[in-house]
């Protein structure tokens, strides 16, 4: 629920989580930042969401919101504060199960959280036409016609132009983080905290 009494119909292509954040992010900006749950709390609440969508959330998160959102809905003074938890408890509520993709799975049944999804060419369906590896900002994707195309999931900033120019569709959105993306975030983690040390 957002607001008074509206009611917003969605398909099942839209990810609840993201949802969740796009409705905190308008109630952060609208907060006049009187009361310090609504001020303090919906910016917390802002956090938690932004590092779960990025792959980040950790076990916790989701009670995390219900804690907060449940304090800042008691604490606020106005009807902004009161009511603008409802978006991330509501789909905590009805949608729990995509929270806990995101957090524990890290990844998106939706592919719309570009963090938890990739794209990847089907070499059986890649005709080597080079029309994607043409059309992508970041030359992440290299081959040849007799090699096929690859997307280097590193360097990818998932803009979709090779999935949506691809002649036979043979470039496919998937839900997860790329084994090659995971192992780079796993080092890049390692290596800060061996800085830290």
């Amino acid at each position: 629920m957002m607001g008074s009494g509206g009611v917003i119909v969605m398909n099942d292509e839209k990810c609840m989580v993201n949802v969740a954040k796009f409705f905190m992010d308008f109630c952060v900006e609208e907060s006049c930042g009187k009361c310090s749950p609504c001020r303090i709390g919906l910016k917390q609440m802002l956090e938690i969401l932004e590092r779960i969508t990025a792959g980040y959330g950790r076990e916790g998160d989701i009670e995390e919101l219900q804690r907060l959102g449940d304090s800042i809905s008691k604490l606020s003074l106005c009807g902004l504060g009161q009511t603008a938890p409802n978006p991330v408890l509501s789909t905590i509520r009805y949608f729990r199960d995509e929270y806990e993709a995101h957090i524990r799975d890290k990844s998106c049944s939706t592919k719309v959280c570009l963090d938890l999804m990739h794209f990847d060419i089907d070499k059986e369906r890649c005709i080597g036409c080079s029309l994607c590896a043409r059309k992508c900002p970041v030359t992440c994707i290299t081959g040849s016609r007799e090699e096929k195309y690859t997307i280097h999931q590193v360097e990818c900033v998932k803009c979709g132009n090779c999935f949506d120019v691809c002649p036979v569709k043979a470039i496919d959105k998937i839900p997860g983080i790329h084994p090659e993306t995971a192992a780079h975030r796993a080092n890049l983690a390692k290596a800060a905290h061996n800085h830290d040390d």
